[in-house]
């Protein structure tokens, strides 16, 4: 895994001179990746950073979405964490519990928590994309 403050990232293959302004962009968005997702490090290739080569086109203080905020703030450091992790394990409840050490009964508390600190809906679609884009983007801030 990366040292905290010490990634490094590439950028896809380029010829001549017109591509080196792409290529920079592409390898310093693999460096941001590879610090919010250490798994992704210490030298992350922009072509394997995945959802990461959305989220850093977004620039670097784009606000927070107003209904996830309230999950990231340091109280609610672990809903969030459990959010992330049972998108992460696609909505698998076994998966989830069995990853974060915890009973599944434990599980489905903090998920409504997260329900109802955002107002989302973890049945929706749309609002589970949301919140695990939200999630992933609070990385990179």
């Amino acid at each position: 895994p990366a040292a905290q403050g010490c990634a490094a990232g590439v950028g896809s293959a380029r010829t001549g001179l017109a591509g080196l302004g792409a290529a920079w962009q592409e390898a310093t968005a693999a460096a941001r990746a590879a610090l919010a997702e250490p798994r992704l490090g210490p030298v992350a290739q922009w072509a394997e950073i995945g959802p990461y080569r959305l989220l850093t086109a977004l620039p670097p203080q784009a606000p927070q979405d107003p209904a996830v905020a309230p999950l990231l703030t340091p109280a609610h450091h672990e809903l969030a964490r459990t959010a992330e992790v049972y998108l992460d394990h696609a909505g698998q409840a076994g998966r989830t519990a069995t990853a974060l050490g915890i009973h599944r009964q434990t599980l489905y508390y903090r998920l409504s928590r997260v329900e109802q600190l955002t107002g989302l809906d973890l049945d929706d679609g749309e609002d589970r994309l949301l919140l695990h884009m939200a999630l992933k983007a609070a990385r990179l801030a």
